[in-house]
């Protein structure tokens, strides 16, 4: 005799795993682009110091030598222009028989949740960080990491930092999941414990006054290694996040949800110097 066993559907979504954005400690959202799709920044040159020509007795060579406090010069004044270049979008159905028959689990809200968490954040990161490696003002020869010698490449980044005149402070350094396994095991790391208001911030550790933070690998470049940046370098604007649950629409027997986010990230020119990224080979 045959028994047909029951099959029975848990009222519960096996929801995948996704790591918390980190760009907010890297970056920075000073400048406004409400009612333009591009700001112009200006740059503005400075003058050189000289030595003040005091008690002069002659006629200056030429009209240059007029000014006892050196040559008059115009200060330069020229732009750079950030412009948003990604609009991006996404659509979809919620059935109204589908999310009554998967016990509400095919609920509307819940899935545009799920949309901003699996998909716009991770492609709203990885534009971030792509932008940043590219336009870090300190890009040693690519390396591999050991170890033996992670700490000290590391050191040498605040080096450059510091020789840049950067702030000592707000620096964040952020380290794949394999980078920050190298760093515990070399000798000079710091075990001490953070607090956790941090830990509630991502970060996990401490090294040379910057706060480290862990960045899964899949939202970065490939062969990164390592990078040391102060958030003043790097503006990461949303200008627009447009997210709308559309019901009883004539397009279909359901829910609609759509989302639309305008953003980009850009490096200044004058403070790409305060970003370090160490490529592996």
């Amino acid at each position: 005799m045959s028994v047909e066993l029951t099959t029975k559907y848990a009222p519960q979504t096996d929801e995948l795993f996704k790591a918390e954005s980190k760009i907010s400690l890297l970056t920075n959202t000073d400048f406004d682009w409400t009612g333009a799709h591009a700001i112009k920044l200006y740059k503005i040159s400075t003058a050189p110091m000289n030595d003040y020509s005091r008690n002069r007795s002659t006629e200056p060579a030429d009209s240059e030598g007029l000014s006892r406090y050196g040559k008059l010069l115009d200060l330069s004044a020229t732009t750079e222009e950030l412009l948003l270049k990604h609009d991006r979008s996404f659509i979809f159905n919620v059935d109204r028989l589908d999310e009554d028959e998967t016990a509400g689990q095919l609920e509307a809200g819940t899935a545009l949740a799920r949309e901003l968490r699996e998909v716009v954040v991770p492609e709203v990161d990885t534009n971030v960080y792509s932008v940043m490696t590219t336009g870090a003002g300190h890009k040693p020869a690519a390396a591999a990491l050991t170890k033996s010698n992670i700490y000290a490449a590391v050191l040498a980044a605040s080096q450059a930092l510091d020789d840049a005149e950067v702030p000592e402070t707000e620096r964040v350094l952020v380290v794949t999941p394999a980078s920050y396994a190298l760093l515990k095991q070399a000798v000079e790391f710091d075990h001490t414990e953070i607090g956790a208001d941090m830990r509630a911030r991502g970060v996990v550790a401490m090294i040379d006054g910057a706060a480290v933070v862990k960045v899964p690998a899949i939202r970065l470049p490939s062969k990164f290694g390592f990078m040391l940046a102060h958030p003043s370098a790097t503006v990461a604007p949303v200008k627009l996040e447009d997210f709308g649950i559309h019901n009883d629409t004539p397009l279909s027997s359901g829910t609609i949800v759509t989302g639309r986010v305008c953003y980009d990230a850009f490096v200044l020119d004058n403070k790409k110097t305060g970003i370090y990224y160490q490529a592996t080979t």
